[in-house]
C-alpha cells in the first residue's frame, strides 16, 4: 500500500487497528513513533546500481495502557511529515518490535490494517546465474481442463 491510499482509508476510519497476518492484534494502545522516507541506494549481485524509496512507519507499544491513536490525529503527523515525503506513491513500510525489529509490508481488509509479510529475492537472477525454482504439483491434483474432452475409455484418442 502506498502512501496515498493509506491516507484515503485513515480518512474513512475513526479507530485504527492494526493485525498481523497470522491473526495476532496489535495491542490499540500503540504509538506511531516514527513517520519518514527511506532511501536505499545499492548495487545488486549482477553489478546494477539501483535506488528504492520507502515510506517508514514504526509502529511502537508501551506500558500506556489508556493511549488511543485516531485516524485524525496520524493524519496530522502525516502531513508534518509532507516536507520530507514529497512522493506519496512511494510504498509503505511499517517497522513493529517483535523477538527483533521486522519490517511489514501493510494491506487493508474489513476495516483492519493487515501487516503484511515481506520476502526476499535476488533481483538480478539472469545475472547471476539462479534458476528459478521449479513448481512442485501433485499429479493427482492437476485439472483435466486440457484435455478436450478425451476421458480415459471415452474413445477419442
Amino acid at each position: 500500500m502506498n502512501l496515498k491510499e493509506f491516507k484515503s482509508i485513515l480518512k474513512t476510519q475513526d479507530e485504527l487497528h492494526f493485525q498481523l497476518q497470522n491473526g495476532e492484534k496489535v495491542p490499540v494502545h500503540f504509538h506511531i513513533t516514527e513517520v519518514g522516507l527511506i532511501s536505499k541506494h545499492f548495487v545488486d549481485c549482477g553489478g546494477k546500481v539501483r535506488m528504492e524509496n520507502k515510506i517508514n512507519f514504526q509502529l511502537w507499544t508501551s506500558n500506556d495502557f489508556y493511549h488511543r491513536l485516531k485516524s485524525e490525529k496520524l493524519l496530522q503527523i502525516i502531513n508534518q511529515s509532507a516536507g520530507l515525503i514529497q512522493n506519496e506513491n512511494y510504498e509503505i513500510e511499517l517497522e513493529y518490535q517483535q523477538t527483533s525489529i521486522t519490517k511489514f509490508g501493510l494491506a487493508f481488509e474489513n476495516n483492519q490494517f493487515i501487516l503484511t509479510n515481506l520476502q526476499t529475492a535476488c533481483l538480478a537472477e539472469d545475472a547471476c546465474g539462479v534458476t528459478p525454482e521449479k513448481i512442485k504439483v501433485k499429479l493427482g491434483e492437476l485439472s483435466d481442463k486440457n484435455t478436450n474432452g478425451c476421458t480415459p475409455g471415452g474413445g477419442c484418442c
